[in-house]
């Protein structure tokens, strides 16, 4: 065991409690808290991969941006009081074979398909790579394999959200 598969495994285990917690949690500031822990977790996946662009990314937009906005729209419209109302037998039942059958997938997926190793991995930098700079001129160009148009669809519905939780926030 290296220090790479060691930290990989204390990643997966952060990332999954964490997870179990913001699904079962009663507190909607604390489904929102562990939702926070789950993404830094994600992030750390990325660094570990390599990919410091993509795990700068998942801090600042996802961590950052999103839990910040939830956490907002919640207490602007008084759901930090609030709790989630209980679950029937039916609804966990139903919950637990869906649970079931998702792992059944992802093993029988795992277990049967054969994985190719990523080329040029721990080798040297070869010309099949994206840089960053590739990537730069991909977000802000406006031709057909641009997204600038999606970029910015985003950016307005975020905006809409915010206005959204204000003006149901001013009408208590």
């Amino acid at each position: 065991m290296n220090a790479e598969f060691i930290i990989f495994l204390v990643l997966a285990l952060f990332v999954a409690v964490f997870s179990v917690m913001t699904v079962t949690t009663k507190s909607i500031i604390r489904a929102a808290t562990y939702l926070l822990f789950v993404l830094f977790g994600t992030a750390g996946f990325y660094f570990l991969m390599g990919y410091t662009f993509l795990g700068s990314v998942q801090v600042m937009v996802y961590a950052g941006g999103i839990v910040v906005l939830y956490v907002f729209s919640i207490l602007l419209t008084s759901g930090a009081k609030d709790t989630l109302s209980k679950v029937s037998k039916g609804k966990i039942a139903a919950s637990l074979i869906s649970t079931l059958v998702g792992l059944a997938v992802v093993l029988f997926i795992v277990l049967t398909h054969q994985f190719k190793t990523a080329i040029g991995v721990g080798d040297e930098p070869c010309e099949n790579l994206i840089t960053i700079d590739t990537i730069g001129q991909f977000m802000l160009s406006t031709d057909k394999a641009g997204y600038l148009l999606p970029f910015e669809a985003v950016s307005v519905l975020l905006l809409a959200c915010i206005i959204g939780g204000l003006v149901i926030a001013r009408k208590r």
